[in-house]
Protein backbone atom coordinates (compact mmCIF):
# COMPACT_ATOMS: atom_id res chain seq x y z
CA UNK A 1 0.00 0.00 0.00
CA UNK A 2 1.15 3.41 -0.86
CA UNK A 3 2.42 5.46 2.11
CA UNK A 4 1.77 9.30 1.56
CA UNK A 5 2.81 11.59 4.68
CA UNK A 6 0.81 14.83 4.54
CA UNK A 7 3.44 17.40 6.23
CA UNK A 8 2.15 20.54 8.02
CA UNK A 9 5.12 23.29 7.56
CA UNK A 10 4.36 25.94 9.55
CA UNK A 11 5.01 25.90 13.22
CA UNK A 12 3.59 29.35 13.99
CA UNK A 13 0.74 30.19 17.24
CA UNK A 14 -2.62 30.36 15.74
CA UNK A 15 -1.68 28.97 12.09
CA UNK A 16 -3.69 28.19 9.41
CA UNK A 17 -1.79 25.59 8.49
CA UNK A 18 -3.20 23.69 10.94
CA UNK A 19 -7.13 23.24 9.64
CA UNK A 20 -5.56 22.98 6.00
CA UNK A 21 -4.10 19.99 6.76
CA UNK A 22 -6.21 18.35 8.63
CA UNK A 23 -8.95 19.34 5.82
CA UNK A 24 -6.52 17.42 3.78
CA UNK A 25 -6.11 14.29 5.79
CA UNK A 26 -9.60 14.25 6.37
CA UNK A 27 -10.77 14.09 2.27
CA UNK A 28 -7.67 11.84 1.90
CA UNK A 29 -8.42 9.24 4.49
CA UNK A 30 -11.76 8.41 2.59
CA UNK A 31 -9.36 6.77 0.06
CA UNK A 32 -9.12 3.18 0.19
CA UNK A 33 -5.78 3.62 -2.71
CA UNK A 34 -3.16 4.83 0.11
CA UNK A 35 -2.43 5.41 3.36
CA UNK A 36 -1.90 8.85 4.65
CA UNK A 37 -0.41 9.99 8.02
CA UNK A 38 -0.39 13.98 9.31
CA UNK A 39 3.42 14.74 10.02
CA UNK A 40 3.39 18.12 12.24
CA UNK A 41 6.63 19.95 12.64
CA UNK A 42 5.59 20.81 16.18
CA UNK A 43 6.74 16.97 16.47
CA UNK A 44 10.05 17.23 15.20
CA UNK A 45 11.41 19.81 16.80
CA UNK A 46 14.40 20.39 13.99
CA UNK A 47 16.97 22.80 15.68
CA UNK A 48 18.78 25.19 12.92
CA UNK A 49 20.40 22.73 10.25
CA UNK A 50 23.32 21.34 12.68
CA UNK A 51 24.36 18.40 10.97
CA UNK A 52 28.20 19.08 10.11
CA UNK A 53 28.37 16.34 6.96
CA UNK A 54 26.06 17.24 4.32
CA UNK A 55 22.81 15.53 3.67
CA UNK A 56 23.52 13.73 0.65
CA UNK A 57 26.56 11.26 2.76
CA UNK A 58 23.56 9.98 4.71
CA UNK A 59 25.74 10.09 7.58
CA UNK A 60 23.55 11.67 10.64
CA UNK A 61 25.04 12.36 13.98
CA UNK A 62 22.04 14.04 15.96
CA UNK A 63 19.41 11.39 17.27
CA UNK A 64 16.64 14.54 15.99
CA UNK A 65 17.93 13.76 12.29
CA UNK A 66 17.83 10.29 12.32
CA UNK A 67 14.17 10.53 14.10
CA UNK A 68 13.44 12.58 10.65
CA UNK A 69 14.69 10.56 8.49
CA UNK A 70 13.13 7.49 9.36
CA UNK A 71 9.93 9.33 9.71
CA UNK A 72 10.42 10.87 5.88
CA UNK A 73 11.92 7.25 4.54
CA UNK A 74 9.03 5.54 5.62
CA UNK A 75 6.90 7.50 2.82
CA UNK A 76 6.43 6.73 -1.06
CA UNK A 77 5.17 10.06 -1.56
CA UNK A 78 3.94 13.50 0.16
CA UNK A 79 1.71 16.17 0.15
CA UNK A 80 3.22 19.40 1.30
CA UNK A 81 1.46 21.81 3.37
CA UNK A 82 2.47 25.72 3.14
CA UNK A 83 2.04 28.84 4.49
CA UNK A 84 3.35 31.49 2.01
CA UNK A 85 5.51 34.00 3.92
CA UNK A 86 7.46 36.49 2.17
CA UNK A 87 6.84 35.11 -1.14
CA UNK A 88 8.18 31.84 -0.08
CA UNK A 89 7.61 28.61 1.88
CA UNK A 90 8.19 28.83 5.54
CA UNK A 91 11.61 28.24 7.34
CA UNK A 92 11.00 25.73 9.58
CA UNK A 93 9.63 23.82 6.41
CA UNK A 94 12.76 24.55 4.53
CA UNK A 95 14.95 23.65 7.26
CA UNK A 96 13.09 20.51 7.73
CA UNK A 97 13.37 19.21 3.91
CA UNK A 98 17.03 20.75 3.96
CA UNK A 99 18.73 17.72 6.89
CA UNK A 100 17.61 15.00 4.59
CA UNK A 101 18.36 14.03 0.83
CA UNK A 102 18.34 10.00 -0.12
CA UNK A 103 15.37 10.18 2.12
CA UNK A 104 13.36 11.88 -0.52
CA UNK A 105 14.83 10.73 -3.52
CA UNK A 106 12.46 9.13 -6.10
CA UNK A 107 9.44 10.28 -4.57
CA UNK A 108 5.82 12.25 -5.53
CA UNK A 109 4.74 14.93 -3.72
CA UNK A 110 1.82 17.55 -4.51
CA UNK A 111 1.54 20.92 -2.61
CA UNK A 112 -1.62 22.67 -0.68
CA UNK A 113 -0.81 26.27 0.14
CA UNK A 114 -2.12 29.14 1.17
CA UNK A 115 -1.92 32.61 1.49
CA UNK A 116 -2.88 36.02 -0.24
CA UNK A 117 -2.41 35.45 -3.42
CA UNK A 118 -3.10 31.07 -2.23
CA UNK A 119 0.46 30.26 -1.78
CA UNK A 120 1.42 30.55 -5.30
CA UNK A 121 5.10 31.50 -4.73
CA UNK A 122 5.75 29.20 -1.73
CA UNK A 123 4.27 26.37 -4.16
CA UNK A 124 6.80 27.76 -6.92
CA UNK A 125 9.54 27.94 -4.25
CA UNK A 126 8.67 24.33 -3.47
CA UNK A 127 8.57 23.03 -6.82
CA UNK A 128 12.29 24.07 -7.38
CA UNK A 129 13.66 22.68 -4.03
CA UNK A 130 12.30 19.52 -4.39
CA UNK A 131 13.61 19.14 -8.23
CA UNK A 132 17.05 19.47 -6.60
CA UNK A 133 15.87 16.31 -3.99
CA UNK A 134 14.92 14.25 -6.73
CA UNK A 135 11.39 15.06 -5.89
CA UNK A 136 8.92 14.43 -8.34
CA UNK A 137 6.41 17.65 -8.00
CA UNK A 138 3.07 16.50 -9.73
CA UNK A 139 1.17 19.22 -12.00
CA UNK A 140 -1.76 20.02 -9.67
CA UNK A 141 -1.55 22.73 -6.70
CA UNK A 142 -3.99 23.23 -4.26
CA UNK A 143 -3.96 27.18 -3.78
CA UNK A 144 -6.05 28.50 -0.87
CA UNK A 145 -6.86 32.36 -0.47
CA UNK A 146 -7.01 33.74 2.68
CA UNK A 147 -9.63 36.48 1.10
CA UNK A 148 -12.06 33.75 -0.58
CA UNK A 149 -10.96 30.58 1.13
CA UNK A 150 -10.94 31.55 4.70
CA UNK A 151 -13.91 33.74 6.82
CA UNK A 152 -11.91 36.49 8.48
CA UNK A 153 -8.85 35.46 7.18
CA UNK A 154 -8.65 32.72 9.75
CA UNK A 155 -11.62 29.86 9.53
CA UNK A 156 -10.69 27.24 6.52
CA UNK A 157 -13.95 27.71 4.19
CA UNK A 158 -13.19 25.82 0.72
CA UNK A 159 -15.40 25.62 -1.67
CA UNK A 160 -16.10 22.28 -3.54
CA UNK A 161 -13.67 23.51 -6.34
CA UNK A 162 -10.57 23.25 -3.98
CA UNK A 163 -12.57 20.07 -3.12
CA UNK A 164 -12.26 19.33 -6.48
CA UNK A 165 -8.29 20.26 -7.25
CA UNK A 166 -7.28 18.19 -3.97
CA UNK A 167 -8.63 15.05 -5.30
CA UNK A 168 -7.01 15.54 -8.55
CA UNK A 169 -3.89 16.39 -6.95
CA UNK A 170 -4.24 12.92 -4.34
CA UNK A 171 -4.76 10.74 -7.95
CA UNK A 172 -1.64 12.68 -9.28
CA UNK A 173 0.92 11.70 -6.07
CA UNK A 174 -0.40 8.02 -5.59
CA UNK A 175 0.17 7.43 -9.09
CA UNK A 176 3.38 9.16 -9.51
CA UNK A 177 4.20 7.47 -6.32
CA UNK A 178 3.56 4.17 -7.83
CA UNK A 179 5.28 4.65 -11.14
CA UNK A 180 8.30 5.84 -9.06
CA UNK A 181 8.65 2.80 -6.62
CA UNK A 182 11.11 0.79 -9.01
CA UNK A 183 13.65 4.11 -8.98
CA UNK A 184 13.18 3.93 -5.16
CA UNK A 185 13.87 -0.01 -5.21
CA UNK A 186 17.18 0.14 -7.43
CA UNK A 187 17.94 3.03 -5.08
Amino acid sequence: MIRIGIILGSTRPGRNGAQVARWVLEHASRRTDAVFELVDLLDYPLPHLDEPMPPAYGQYQNEHTRAWAAKIGSYDGFVMVTPEYNHSTSGVLKNAIDYLFAEWNHKAFGIVSYGSVGGARAAEHLRLIGGELKLADVRTNVALSLFTDFRDFSTLAAGEHQVAALTTMLDEVIAWSRALAPLRQAA
